[in-house]
C-alpha cells in the first residue's frame, strides 16, 4: 500500500495542501518553508492509527501549536491509499481515510468530529452518492462495517473522543480484515526527523540484546537492529559491508557486536589495519548516521512508507551517492520521502531521478509544487538537479507550473 494523494487543511504551515507523491520522492525548498511539517503530518497519521493521538497532540503543545497560525478551528486530513497487494485494481480498490480534529473552544484540547475509511470509486464515477464504508464516525455515532456493509455500532461511552476509531477497530478479531490491513500499514510508517549521536546518546553505549528488525523513529535501537539483521540475514550483511567499503575503502573489515555485562552488546567496527576494534563510543557522528541510513533503507523488513528529514546531515559528500543508490533500491518495495537542502544529494541520483517537489512559503502558508512536464525535462537534459537548485531555477520552474 502506498500514498496516492494526501490533502490536509489547518496543520501547522499547511493551511491547505494537496500532494501526490511517487515511490521515490525528494522535497526541497528554503528553510522555513514547511518541508518538515509534511513529515510531521505523516507521523501524526501513523500515530492516530496506532492509538496514541491524544498523547502525541499533547506532546506537540496542544491544538494551538499544531493548527495553522494557532487559530484554525480544525485539522482535516484526506489520505488516499492504494489497496493491499491482493487487490489488483489500484484506482477501483483504493481507500480514502478522512480524519477531522475539531478544537474545543480556545483550549488546547480537541475531539474527533469526523472519521471515515471507505472506497470512493463509485462516487468519483458518479454511480453512487455514498462511498463503500469500512469505518464511519461522527459525534455520538461510531460504526464499523464488515465486508458486506453490515454495520456494527459501538457504545459511545466506550469510544474515546480523542482517539481514532481506526486504532480501535483493527485487530485479530475484527470482522473486516481490510481494516486491519489498512491500520497495520499506517502504524508501520517510519518517519525520521533527527538521530541523536552526541557523546551521551544511548546508541553509543552497550544495549540489552533484543531481536529487532526495524529502526525506531529516534534511531536509538540501531545497534539491536544491526545485530539482528547482520547476524541472521547474509544478504543484509553483504549490503552493509559493500556500502561501508564503498564509503571507507578496503580498510573496513566488518561490524562486531561484542558481549558486555548483563546480557548487553556493544557495536564495534573492525578496521583491517588495526588490531583493536573501534567501539560505537569512538565512532564519528557521520559513521553512525551512515549506518543508520543503511539499516533503514537496506532492511529486508523495511517500513511501507519511509520519510527521512535531511538525510545528508553529517555525511561526507562521497557518501551521498551511496545513500541515493540505496534509497532508489528501497523505493522498489517502500515509498521513500526525503527532504533536503543539498545540491550534492540531488546530483547523487543518477539512473533513477526522484519525483521532485518544491516547498514554498506564500502568504504565511506552505505551498507544494511537483516538478514535471516538458520544460522541466528540457532543463534536466542541460543541467544537473544540484545546479538547478543552487541557481534558483527549480523554484522558478515550480512557480511557472502553478
Amino acid at each position: 500500500m502506498r500514498i496516492l494523494e494526501l490533502t490536509v487543511e489547518g496543520f501547522r504551515s499547511l493551511k491547505k495542501v494537496t500532494w501526490k507523491p511517487g515511490m521515490l520522492n525528494v522535497v526541497i525548498g528554503p528553510n522555513g518553508t514547511g518541508k518538515s511539517n509534511l513529515l510531521r503530518l505523516l507521523e501524526l497519521v501513523s500515530v492516530a492509527a496506532r492509538g496514541g493521538l491524544s498523547k502525541h497532540v499533547q506532546a506537540s503543545g496542544g491544538m494551538e501549536s499544531i493548527l495553522w497560525d494557532g487559530k484554525a478551528k480544525e485539522l482535516s486530513i484526506d489520505l488516499k491509499m492504494s489497496p493491499p497487494a491482493d487487490h489488483r485494481d489500484e484506482q477501483r480498490d483504493s481507500l480514502n481515510y478522512k480524519l477531522c480534529l475539531g478544537r474545543i473552544g480556545v483550549t488546547s484540547s480537541y475531539r474527533i468530529d469526523y472519521e471515515l475509511l471507505g472506497n470512493y470509486y463509485r462516487v468519483d464515477q458518479g454511480e453512487e452518492t455514498e462511498p463503500f464504508k469500512l469505518i464511519e464516525r461522527r459525534p455520538g455515532h461510531s460504526r464499523v462495517f464488515d465486508s458486506n456493509q453490515k454495520a456494527l455500532t459501538g457504545l459511545e461511552e466506550e469510544v474515546p473522543e480523542d482517539e481514532a476509531v481506526l486504532s480501535l477497530a483493527a485487530g485479530p478479531f475484527t470482522s473486516n480484515p481490510l481494516i486491519s490491513a489498512y491500520q497495520k500499514n499506517l502504524t508501520a510508517w517510519s518517519v525520521y526527523h533527527d538521530m541523536h549521536v552526541d557523546h551521551d546518546a544511548p546508541i553509543r553505549s552497550p544495549v540489552v540484546t533484543k531481536l529487532e528488525r526495524r529502526v525506531s523513529p529516534d534511531g536509538q535501537n540501531l545497534v539491536n537492529v544491526l545485530h539482528t539483521l547482520y547476524s541472521e540475514d547474509r544478504d543484509f550483511k553483504n549490503e552493509i559491508n559493500l556500502a561501508m567499503r564503498a564509503a571507507f575503502g578496503d580498510e573496513f573489515e566488518e561490524l562486531i557486536f561484542s558481549p558486555a555485562a548483563d546480557q548487553r552488546i556493544q557495536l564495534r567496527v573492525q578496521w583491517k589495519p588495526l588490531s583493536r576494534q573501534q567501539s560505537a563510543a569512538d565512532l564519528s557522528d557521520g559513521t553512525l548516521r551512515f549506518l543508520f541510513l543503511l539499516a533503514v533503507l537496506a532492511s529486508p523488513d523495511a517500513a511501507p512508507v519511509i520519510a527521512i528529514d535531511e538525510p545528508e546531515t553529517g555525511l561526507h559528500p562521497a557518501m551521498l551517492p551511496i545513500v541515493a543508490e540505496y534509497a532508489a533500491e528501497a523505493s522498489q518495495r517502500s515509498q521513500i520521502i526525503l527532504t533536503t537542502h543539498s545540491p550534492d544529494f540531488l546530483d547523487a541520483f543518477k539512473e533513477e531521478a526522484p519525483m521532485t517537489t518544491v516547498a514554498f512559503w506564500e502568504n504565511g502558508e506552505t505551498a507544494l509544487r511537483t516538478l514535471e512536464g516538458d520544460a522541466f525535462q528540457r532543463w534536466r537534459q542541460k543541467y544537473s538537479m544540484g545546479k538547478l537548485l543552487t541557481s534558483g531555477e527549480l523554484e522558478q520552474l515550480a512557480e511557472a507550473q502553478a
